[in-house]
């Protein structure tokens, strides 16, 4: 019997064919992410379990996970770093199918709901009932991009990773940030210190120190706008993402705001992109926009048009969009029709448009955006 694929073999094999850039950072951290898709495929298969009270509360045949699982990874580091595509390469390595990878911020939507359902139910513990349909079914739960930011989420996060390596399943996840600097500032805080120690504890935790610098490796040096909208601007968007992304498979990102859902169609990790009818051509307010800016740190927008009372609507959302990712210092490429300063010369709401311009303009700048912010900062720039 052939051995099992290892991630280094995909790695190897994307690097072959040009899907990914050789990176030794990046090869420092496979030996890890190998010896955890070793370890599922050593541990003991999981047996199906028919009824039972989780089957009968979610129906179907569930999962009871192996006693023990390998010991997971937190992997953390700037974007663009290839943390992503290195997650996507260890769940396309692991030799079972009770594996899941989800982006943070849609994780814990799906989490929210779990707790409403578990509340009608009179749970007192309406945690654990979440944690253990998720343990049911998943050996292997991958978590892109966690970021905590609110008191409520800290320690139901908290809670559910301490039921879910209970539970014998192996999390890899990743971060901008090293685990203590998780929820830095935040209302109580040293509430949320015990799941720092937690992840300590049951994680390993390695930063992925790539040479490759975010603010660095951009086409056309500092370029993010990109007009007018002709072929080369489609090129210099596309070569912008390959080298911000690394993504071995690019996944629809989804929001939840307010009971309605928001859905951009490609993101990897905290980078996404959209065409510019998918953000500004449907009825989107003020509070879709806050939300997307807050789980994105890059934001790609293609085939910004030319604006004015022809499309005066879609001009509104624009600069509501870009008010939004200005507050957040979301870091924005774009192809448009025109320079900013030209993208709506005339009629109702042009002069307007002149303060969505200049923040516009200043949003090219190279030290623009909350990566960049944090990094400074890091380094005492």
């Amino acid at each position: 019997m052939s051995a099992p694929v290892s991630v280094t073999d995909l790695y190897d094999a994307g690097v072959r064919d040009g899907r990914i850039k050789d990176d030794a950072a990046q090869r420092r951290v496979l030996p890890a992410l190998d010896a955890i898709v070793r370890g599922l495929a050593q541990a003991p298969a999981p047996q199906p379990q028919g009824g039972g009270w989780l089957g009968r509360i979610f129906g179907g045949q569930t999962v009871a996970p192996a006693p023990q699982g390998p010991r997971g990874l937190y992997l953390w580091g700037g974007v663009g770093r290839g943390k992503s595509m290195l997650m996507d390469l260890t769940v396309a390595a692991a030799p079972i199918a009770a594996k899941r990878r989800v982006h943070f911020h849609e994780f814990m939507q799906e989490v929210q709901a779990g707790l409403a359902e578990a509340r009608k139910t009179g749970a007192q513990d309406v945690v654990r009932p979440v944690a253990e349909r998720i343990a049911a079914r998943t050996r292997l739960f991958c978590f892109d991009e966690m970021q905590i930011t609110d008191i409520a989420d800290a320690m139901i996060v908290g809670r559910l990773f301490q039921l879910l390596f209970d539970a014998g399943v192996t999390v890899v996840t990743t971060s901008n940030r090293v685990p203590e600097d998780l929820y830095k500032d935040g209302l109580n805080r040293q509430l949320f210190l015990p799941f720092i120690a937690l992840i300590r504890q049951r994680l390993d935790v390695v930063k992925l120190d790539s040479d490759r610098d975010f603010r660095q490796g951009r086409v056309g040096g500092e370029q993010v706008w990109f007009a007018p909208l002709d072929a080369l601007a489609a090129r210099g968007m596309d070569a912008a993402w390959d080298d911000l992304t690394d993504c071995a498979a690019p996944a629809p990102l989804r929001l939840a705001v307010n009971g309605r859902a928001v859905e951009l169609p490609q993101s990897c990790g905290r980078v996404a992109r959209a065409g510019f009818d998918d953000l500004c051509g449907k009825p989107l307010g003020p509070a879709d926009y806050l939300a997307l800016a807050e789980a994105v740190d890059v934001l790609m927008i293609d085939g910004v048009p030319r604006l004015g009372p022809q499309n005066f609507d879609k001009a509104k959302r624009f600069v509501t969009l870009v008010d939004a990712l200005y507050e957040a210092k979301v870091r924005l490429f774009a192809s448009a029709a025109e320079e900013p300063e030209r993208l709506y010369p005339t009629g109702t709401g042009s002069f307007e448009f002149e303060r969505t311009a200049s923040r516009l303009r200043e949003m090219r700048a190279a030290t623009w955006g909350r990566a960049e912010a944090e990094a400074d900062a890091a380094t005492g720039a």
